[in-house]
């Protein structure tokens, strides 16, 4: 019997893993549309909540164990009347789409100018050859700012480069892919899933404390180090696992061409010009940025108590983002002649936001969600029952976070969408994990860490197709059992590796996920 040892045998591919994989793709598939799901978990909560105060559901508010929290119908003449006269205000006043839009506005002007595109290939192709396994998964985490850049630029240029090396090119794709995708939540900057996340755990906070807000911010300290971690552990995953399994790679197996090697042509004059002078710019708007919070009597502290807690800069954090990309994307587009003036400015801008129109609608009937769940009180009543439930079980450690990781990780299995799936998970899981102690900062930092080391492995995450046909080119009739046990230890060391420095972050040195951002609540 011949096998071969250019990929994954055909036993793998035919194994319970596979198997278990075809399952979770059919009951995936089985799902509507994220927009069409969150449309019908609206239609179920207005009946639920119809049902739930018939029989008069409710729960004793543990703040003063006096005060009966009851559920209230939406499905009479009052509740009603109260979705008609807020449909648009609860869409307009939901906070991630305010904050995600800006954000873009000035991710935008970088990309459209070409220079994230040039960071990431002058970053990548400058590495020495030992280094360059560890470069290619730091680049895709750093890639997440503008996250589709990386699955279309980053992803398919490493398995170039890979190749070029005479290295596997799948081992390459892989190691992009990591970083890209499992790593998702890990960045040096604050990038534009700051804000998205930080504006659905805000309003799942307030569920239990309507004065509680949650900055974009308010991962950044764990985020940055876990940028680090993400680049190590992809990088020996890759070379001591992934690439030995693939074996040599036979370019015979290849569907397309390999002798074009165009997009690895290394920088120009120019770019390197470009880049130079977007840097410097950075560096003043940094300066800037700095004589306005670190003087004690800096116009962005809080006016009151002179902290950054609290402060204008934390409050306005994605005024910062978009400046710190838009006027670096602009002078990098003047150098290199792909913006011109005002208008082409304008362009990239208004390109950015073309590309949000699905976004734009996923956010009016998750908008909808949200305030539904929230008037029926249920988020409020699941959340004391289940921190009862945690707290007679002795469920009230650390630990718990060990299992929500996990749960997090699994129905990231069958929503690939991290707005989607945080919008339906937190108003349960923010709530529940306040009561027994624990700030939302906190809560959000670990759900990002499910949300992240799943991507990988299933075929519901929106750009599995794409590195699917990309990893096809360079083994012919690659299928998905084959590229999700590629990526399997990618998966299982993150989630392992990630959990731990949480546990040792938080909770063994008690360091804070992000400026002023708490461990505990209450």
């Amino acid at each position: 019997m011949q096998s071969s040892n250019n990929g994954y045998s055909e036993t793998s591919k035919r194994g319970w893993f596979t198997r278990f994989l075809d399952m979770v793709e059919w009951l995936g598939n089985l799902l509507p549309h994220p927009i069409t799901l969150f449309a019908i978990f609206c239609l179920l909560v207005i009946v639920a909540s119809g049902v739930a105060a018939y029989f008069g559901v409710s729960a004793i508010d543990p703040r003063d164990g006096e005060t009966v929290i009851q559920a209230v119908s939406l499905l009479n003449a009052e509740g009603i009347q109260k979705i008609v006269t807020n449909l648009v205000t609860n869409f307009t006043g939901f906070t991630p789409l305010g904050t995600v839009l800006v954000a873009l506005l000035g991710v935008g002007v970088a990309e459209r100018s070409g220079l994230i595109s040039a960071a990431m290939r002058g970053l990548v192709m400058k590495a020495p050859p030992k280094l360059i396994t560890v470069t290619v998964v730091f680049a895709g985490v750093i890639s997440n700012t503008a996250s589709e850049l990386g699955y279309v630029v980053l992803v398919p240029l490493a398995a170039m480069i890979f190749y070029g090396l005479g290295r596997h090119p799948l081992a390459g794709l892989a190691a992009a892919f990591a970083g890209v995708s499992a790593g998702y939540s890990a960045n040096l900057l604050i990038g534009t899933v700051d804000p998205l996340l930080s504006g659905i755990t805000q309003e799942a906070a307030k569920i239990v404390d309507e004065n509680y807000t949650v900055g974009a911010e308010a991962n950044w300290y764990f985020m940055m180090i876990s940028t680090f971690l993400i680049a190590i552990m992809g990088a020996v995953i890759t070379d001591k696992i992934v690439e030995p399994k693939l074996g040599k790679y036979n370019k015979d197996e290849a569907s397309i061409d390999l002798s074009d090697q165009s997009s690895m042509e290394p920088l120009n004059i120019m770019e390197k010009r470009g880049l130079k002078l977007a840097g410097v710019s950075a560096l003043v708007l940094a300066g800037i940025l700095a004589l306005t919070v670190v003087p004690e009597w800096g116009i962005l502290r809080h006016p009151e108590t002179g902290d950054v807690k609290g402060s204008p800069f934390l409050k306005g954090v994605v005024v910062y983002i978009f400046f710190f990309f838009a006027i670096p994307g602009f002078v990098y587009g003047r150098v290199v002649n792909t913006m011109k003036n005002d208008r082409d400015v304008i362009d990239a801008m208004s390109h950015s936001m073309g590309t949000m129109g699905m976004y734009i609608v996923l956010v009016f009937f998750a908008a909808q969600f949200v305030n539904f769940f929230k008037w029926t009180n249920f988020g409020t009543i699941f959340a004391i029952n289940g921190a009862e439930f945690l707290t007679n079980i002795g469920m009230t450690g650390p630990l718990i976070f060990v299992f929500f990781i996990m749960v997090c990780g699994f129905v990231n299995l069958m929503l690939g969408s991290a707005s989607a799936q945080w919008a339906i998970t937190a108003p349960i899981f923010v709530p529940m994990l306040m009561l027994i102690g624990y700030s939302p900062e906190v809560i959000q930092a670990a759900y990002r860490i499910g949300d992240s080391v799943t991507n990988v492995i299933t075929p519901m995450m929106s750009y599995f197709g794409l590195i699917l046909a990309v990893a096809a080119r360079y083994k012919q009739n690659l299928g998905i059992g084959t590229l999700v046990a590629m990526m399997l230890p990618y998966s299982m060391i993150f989630f392992l590796g990630w959990t731990v420095l949480f546990f040792i972050w938080v909770f063994g040195f008690g360091l804070p996920v992000g400026p002023a951002a708490p461990t505990y609540y209450g």
